[in-house]
């Protein structure tokens, strides 16, 4: 509808009747459009995203659907298609639902509660049955007449995830992937009108109004790409979770490294009864990534790869013209030689030293530009390098291809002779509290292409650590172990909300007041800065205050999950 508001016309929404119905009224200009976009269990959950994330409720409304097309929602009408319809009849079960998933720890009861029940599963597949599984728990919800939703992180390439099931379910499966305004827009009218039994898409389609839902199934929880960038700042995880709570549906969260914040909620936890890893080998690194059991492995493997972590060719290390330490002649960065250049990690200034401006640097060598020129001259099959810019892809059958987090996607059962992963110990140096999980995480998607028959090497100083130790036992429970006690030493225990609040001085002794698991206050300019993690409990006591004091001008702005 569209309203008056301050001197202009403004789009709302109807949320409902109420009795807390002020003196002056301005009357509703006039109906935008006919379609409903939200029933009363969404409006539920937009509610809780938009406490949970202290962001307004209109936000939450509009990241719910695709920007409107009028044009669409006329032809929906001219063919019925605004009218809820009855939901379509899944095809028929080619085999028995959930042969794999029912020899799986609690399998049983994930399938159980998928087909008729709810719940919260978090699933560790094994490597080969990660795609299986997914095709056999969408199956058992459709098989009982419930809806089901997938959410994969990415949509270029489409995940083997995702393929599959489309290939399953055929006619019966959205794709809400990709698209553009148009397409989008239509696409979610169907749905929304009950033409499908089943949604595929990034995390948008957490909020797909299907009707009948049984199933919220998140593919590879503990990728990045699940978590939206803007206001509100959700994590689809965290949101398809509840809406199962609300709406009486089973919530599988899928993993080869289930996050731990996944762990921190409560859930059933679900995996193969037996080991299910391609055996790990621990070496330590030779020169430039070169350890004589990777290079003897490499030399008669077939099909392999190389999980490179660091970009380019090597960094530059010392200017030669004036012999000072290389470093950023615009703001100090580090300098990279990547693609036959020289330039700034941070700033993409070309690279000129600080001091002396010139442009020759010593060259540390180390890189993926660095190990495909080295494999080239060891390995007997072409290599070759996925690139920032280029198609990811698995290994050709004869073939080695290096590449670093960019590389490593769902592809499905690979079946590879070799994976090496280099410089395992790079993960210790990165900045972020979450940057050895993320690193553990891409690990083990990528040694899972190394089953059934292949071997796994991995290159570190530190063959104890408890995340390449979770890398050889294929097992996360060790590094979970000794990540938490850590995360809560420094002050963001896993599944406590973080938030960034920028404010007035007055700003910390109001958060203290909160009674927070974490308070840490800095300053830029006239500004205060606080990173606060909270109780769960706690989240909506904080919307208020921060919302009473974003009127009294105490609070400028309210980040919800910022990235440590």
């Amino acid at each position: 509808m569209q309203v008056p508001f301050h001197g202009r016309a403004v789009r709302g929404w109807v949320l409902g009747a109420t009795t807390d119905v002020p003196k002056r009224i301005l009357p509703v200009r006039k109906l935008v459009s006919p379609v409903r976009f939200f029933d009363e269990p969404m409006l539920e959950l937009l509610r809780w995203v938009s406490e949970r994330y202290v962001a307004p409720l209109a936000s939450a409304i509009a990241r719910s659907h695709p920007p409107r097309v009028a044009s669409e929602e006329a032809s929906a009408a001219g063919a019925g298609g605004l009218a809820p319809l009855a939901s379509p009849s899944p095809p028929p079960l080619r085999e028995a639902p959930g042969t794999i998933a029912r020899a799986y720890t609690s399998g049983r009861e994930m399938l159980a509660a998928i087909s008729g029940g709810s719940g919260t599963f978090v699933l560790r597949p094994g490597p080969e049955d990660e795609v299986t599984v997914a095709v056999e728990c969408v199956r058992a919800a459709l098989g009982a007449g419930r809806g089901a939703i997938v959410l994969v992180p990415e949509a270029d390439p489409l995940p083997a995830t995702a393929a599959a099931i489309a290939s399953a379910f055929g006619s019966a499966v959205a794709m809400f992937l990709g698209g553009d305004k148009r397409e989008r827009y239509r696409m979610w009218l169907d749905i929304k009108a009950g033409r499908y039994a089943c949604v595929i898409g990034t995390r948008p389609a957490v909020f797909a109004p299907l009707p009948n839902l049984g199933l919220l199934f998140v593919s590879r929880e503990s990728h990045t790409q699940h978590r939206e960038e803007r206001s509100p700042r959700y994590h689809a995880r965290d949101v398809a979770i509840a809406r199962s709570r609300i709406a009486g549906a089973a919530c599988v969260v899928s993993a080869l490294l289930p996050s731990l914040e996944a762990g921190a909620t409560p859930h059933v936890a679900v995996e193969p009864a037996g080991r299910r890893w391609p055996p790990v080998e621990v070496v330590r690194p030779g020169p430039e990534g070169r350890a004589p059991r990777l290079v003897a492995a490499l030399k008669s493997a077939r099909r392999a790869f190389l999980f490179a972590p660091l970009p380019g060719y090597g960094i530059a290390r010392v200017c030669r013209p004036c012999g000072e330490p290389a470093a950023c002649a615009a703001c100090g960065g580090l300098l990279r030689s990547q693609e036959g250049r020289v330039r700034c990690a941070v700033c993409g200034a070309e690279g000129r030293c600080a001091r002396c401006g010139a442009a020759d640097f010593g060259i540390a060598r180390g890189g993926a530009e660095r190990v495909e020129e080295w494999a080239r001259g060891i390995a007997t099959v072409p290599v070759r390098r996925i690139g920032p810019q280029d198609r990811p892809r698995p290994p050709g059958s004869e073939e080695v291809l290096v590449g670093g987090l960019e590389a490593v996607k769902d592809f499905g059962p690979v079946g590879l002779d070799l994976v090496g992963i280099l410089d395992a110990d790079a993960a210790a140096r990165r900045p972020g509290l979450a940057a050895r999980e993320r690193a553990l995480a891409a690990w083990m998607e990528a040694a899972a292409w190394a089953r059934p028959s292949g071997t796994v090497i991995v290159q570190t100083n530190e063959p104890n650590d408890p995340a390449v130790q979770a890398l050889v036992t294929g097992k996360p429970g060790r590094f979970a172990r000794a990540e938490l006690p850590r995360l809560l030493e420094a002050g963001f225990p896993a599944g406590a909300p973080v938030f960034r609040v920028a404010g007035t001085a007055g700003l910390e002794e109001e958060l203290r007041a909160l009674r927070p698991v974490t308070l840490l206050v800095s300053a830029l300019g006239d500004e205060t800065l606080c990173l606060v993690a909270l109780d769960p409990g706690r989240v909506p006591e904080f919307g208020r205050a921060m919302r009473a004091l974003a009127e009294a001008g105490v609070v400028t702005r309210v980040d919800a999950e910022p990235h440590l």
